[in-house]
């Protein structure tokens, strides 16, 4: 099959990285990247890969010009191959540039044939979601093998006002150079996400590791074999992963949410203002931090204070440590006065287009 990995907007290459790195021969296409594989490869790209969303699998594509083709072809489909008659189904179409263009039609016609062929049942919150694509006449079919987004890893219960989701913070740490091997810092951690990650990452732990995926409804899947596959044991790294906060109520979220990851041990949360920030013991590493950006807000001028001050904690007392800084708003980035390269290429996020600004060791 032809699997797609789907990317957050802006984060194709980095993904690329990560899978290439984990073993899949990929190509970036606009919003992910496509490598070619079985339902073992669906399998572990589900299980490992932190960066992607959603993994579709290409399952079949022919041409149709017009409603009646659709049909017919749809209805010569091998259904009962992909799909189970117990397990509801839900569809998604879209059409570009095609002679039939009205995706409500294109979604009656195709839900026909499948119940017809196989006698499934569709649902809006249907645990399986099949998703139509004609673009150019060419009809594709594509099983959403994830389910639910996968930035969901199953140990966040609380999330603060304005979360960055797993999938992007991995990617911006993996941007940032980090693969396991020395501390991470977010001063303004919220729930935790990237303290949380970088711990994962450098214990090995699989970021699907405590969730379910659509594929397990698929005919013919294989329990035993992806059991298998998800009881990779970890290792547990010589290294401590700092967040703080100067909200008690994030400081708690973020505990609570190490605790059901299971890497509370390598992970400290602390209610501390920026303005208190101290240096952790032990080599330097990465300071990470997502800060307000003022989007929302209509005056920004509080924020050029709160950056400037950042910057001096940094610049005064991590020498030897790198910055990342995630914002949308390149006038904040320079007024913490740090010595940023060139930013990074705009990720969207919750609206905004965001970049990450790095330093090399301060």
């Amino acid at each position: 099959m032809e699997i797609f990995l789907v990317a957050t907007p802006g984060l194709e290459e980095p993904l690329a990285e990560e899978a290439r790195a984990l073993g899949f021969d990929v190509q970036v296409q606009p919003g992910g990247v496509t490598f070619t594989g079985g339902w073992p490869e669906v399998w572990r790209a589900n299980l490992q890969l932190r960066g992607a969303t959603r993994v579709l699998a290409r399952i079949g594509a022919f041409r149709a010009m017009h409603p009646a083709q659709l049909d017919k072809r749809a209805r010569r489909f091998p259904w009962a191959d992909w799909l189970r008659p117990d397990v509801p189904l839900r569809l998604e179409a879209v059409s570009r540039k095609s002679r039939i263009y009205h995706a409500g039609a294109i979604t009656q016609r195709v839900e026909a044939a499948i119940r017809d062929s196989i006698g499934a049942s569709f649902a809006d919150d249907a645990p399986v979601t099949l998703k139509i694509r004609l673009e150019d006449d060419l009809c594709t079919f594509s099983l959403d093998t994830s389910g639910e987004s996968l930035h969901k890893r199953g140990h966040k219960q609380a999330v603060g006002k304005a979360p960055m989701r797993e999938t992007m913070a991995a990617m911006f740490l993996r941007q940032c150079g980090f693969d396991g091997r020395e501390p991470v810092l977010d001063p303004m951690c919220g729930s935790g996400t990237f303290v949380i990650e970088a711990a994962e990452i450098a214990s090995g732990l699989a970021p699907g590791r405590l969730r379910g995926f659509a594929f397990q409804q698929f005919p013919g899947f294989d329990a035993a074999g992806f059991d298998a596959l998800r009881g990779t044991v970890p290792t547990a790294p010589e290294l401590l992963f700092h967040g703080s906060d100067r909200d008690p109520g994030a400081i708690r979220m973020s505990r609570e949410n190490a605790e059901r990851a299971g890497i509370a041990a390598l992970t400290r949360f602390e209610t501390c203002a920026f303005s208190d920030l101290q240096r952790p013991e032990g080599p330097p590493g990465l300071v990470i931090i997502n800060p307000p950006y003022g989007a929302r807000i209509g005056n920004k001028g509080p924020l050029f204070g709160l950056h400037a001050a950042m910057g001096e904690v940094l610049r005064t007392g991590f020498s030897g440590w790198r910055v990342g800084l995630v914002t949308s708003e390149a006038p904040l980035a320079r007024a913490t006065g740090l010595p940023f390269r060139e930013p990074g290429p705009y990720v969207a996020h919750g609206g905004l287009k965001v970049r990450l600004w790095q330093t090399g060791p301060l």
